[in-house]
């Protein structure tokens, strides 16, 4: 009896040694896969800003990382500035800038696909992408290089319910000409003798379906309180990828975005930039 006392106990010590052995790897295993979000420090003619980079964006996060290590956005100016709206910079011919030049064309000549979350949005010190308008750009590409920080300001409720309602019907209008031009060859084939009503009942009830699966857009409970109380940009959300936020010093946000500007919402005296990664992707995990 004594033996097979001793026999269960030696037992019960070695399953509990390696239960705390697989809850110490556990652990580890769980630390290795926590990826904290990389910073970058702006240092500014008028201060310095602090941002961190989603990693819910990882193509505009390793992209802007890969850009300030290469010391790309050194000596770039923030060249439009507009009051209670955003800051911009990242063109990099404005490293020698001249009084008379326009700028906000260049970048480092590429174009990145939109990283559009529905979490992300542009509240007051979101980093986000410039890019060409709807235009020449459909697939609201992001700049490679240029970027803005939002300053904007408090909305009330009601004017986000008609901002809401106005981004809906643009994109109504948007989808509508889309299925108007895809018909348009029935319109114009001189061989045929299209039927016009049933065309307009198709292209009618096709963008009510396109609708349906996209889905009206309306801002949540949480961005609403985040509008009314600190402020934002609400009308750039679902247009602009955002992929970051400022974690210190939104009062230079503020300090920039105050400052006396040209015709061209370009500041008159120029405040440069210089940037440095202080946490990037290596330095977030675990080896």
């Amino acid at each position: 009896m004594k033996y097979l006392l001793n026999s269960i106990l030696l037992a019960a010590v070695i399953v509990g040694l390696l239960s705390c052995t697989n809850g110490a790897n556990k652990t580890e295993s769980s630390e290795n896969e926590k990826i904290t979000e990389p910073i970058v420090l702006i240092e500014t003619s008028l201060g310095n800003i602090k941002v961190k980079l989603y990693n819910e964006t990882p193509i505009h996060r390793d992209n802007f990382l890969k850009l300030a290590k290469q010391g790309f956005f050194d000596g770039v100016i923030f060249h439009r500035v507009i009051n209670n709206f955003m800051v911009q910079g990242g063109d990099p011919t404005t490293k020698t800038p001249t009084e008379v030049a326009e700028y906000g064309e260049a970048d480092a000549g590429y174009t990145i696909n939109a990283e559009f979350n529905s979490k992300l949005f542009h509240k007051k010190g979101a980093l986000a992408a410039a890019r060409e308008g709807d235009d020449v750009n459909p697939e609201k590409k992001s700049s490679s290089s240029q970027f803005y920080i939002v300053q904007g300001k408090v909305f009330t409720p009601e004017q986000l319910v008609q901002l809401a309602n106005k981004k809906n019907g643009n994109l109504r209008n948007s989808i509508h000409n889309n299925l108007i031009a895809e018909k348009a060859d029935r319109l114009i084939d001189k061989g045929a003798n299209p039927d016009f009503n049933k065309i307009a009942q198709e292209t009618k009830d096709t963008l009510e379906q396109v609708l349906a699966k996209k889905g009206l857009y309306g801002f949540e409970d949480y961005k609403v309180d985040f509008y009314t109380t600190v402020g934002g940009t609400p009308h750039l959300d679902g247009d602009y990828t955002v992929f970051g936020e400022v974690i210190e010093g939104l009062e230079v946000v503020d300090k920039i975005a105050a400052v006396k500007t040209n015709k061209s919402d370009r500041p008159i005296v120029n405040i440069t930039m210089k940037m440095k990664v202080l946490v990037g992707i290596s330095e977030n995990k675990t080896e």
